[in-house]
């Protein structure tokens, strides 16, 4: 499995650009946590591209992300991603074994958060985001009330990484593809 062929499956369940660019996002964001633990960076940025490709044909817990696991089986992405990705669902109930499994939990809202914080800045520009900023608002329960915040919270605990350290690292990684995120 290669960057290109996860491209491919994404774009073929995937219409909806605002999916497409937090899909960049978590890859983003998984590449970058790959380089930081010297972990296959591929292989992590396929699981954040992926981990999400069935959103639109299955948008509710019972289907999501379970029911798209079979398609990833069929294109050949390799068992530990499908894991992986299904391991991200809570509701799931899948122990995250591999490091991979608990860092895509970590970024998959948190990426979607930032996203939020830069989208109500005045610039819309994601190198203008602070972690500061990122806290305020996590603290603020009107905002982006969809994000589960004890997963952002849980989710670097479970790195082993301080919270300020987490949303600093994701941040830095999603700043690498801003452009193509719209927020730069």
């Amino acid at each position: 499995m290669d960057r290109a062929k996860a491209w491919e499956i994404l774009n073929t369940y995937v219409k909806n650009q605002n999916l497409i660019k937090h899909s960049l996002a978590v890859e983003a964001a998984m590449r970058g946590y790959a380089e930081k633990f010297g972990e296959d960076v591929e292989e992590w940025s396929i699981t954040g591209l992926l981990h999400d490709f069935d959103y639109e044909i299955h948008p509710t817990a019972d289907k999501h992300p379970e029911a798209g696991a079979p398609i990833l089986r069929d294109a050949g992405v390799p068992e530990h991603i499908v894991y992986s990705i299904l391991s991200h669902a809570e509701y799931l109930n899948l122990e995250r074994k591999s490091l991979m499994d608990k860092t895509l939990y970590a970024v998959d809202e948190l990426a979607g958060f930032i996203v939020a914080v830069t989208l109500v800045r005045p610039n819309k520009i994601l190198a203008e985001v602070k972690v500061s900023s990122v806290k305020k608002k996590m603290k603020d329960k009107a905002f982006a009330r969809a994000v589960k915040r004890q997963d952002i919270i849980d989710g670097a605990e479970s790195l082993d990484i301080s919270l300020d350290d987490h949303i600093g690292h994701v941040i830095a990684s999603m700043r690498r593809v801003a452009p193509d995120l719209g927020l730069g």
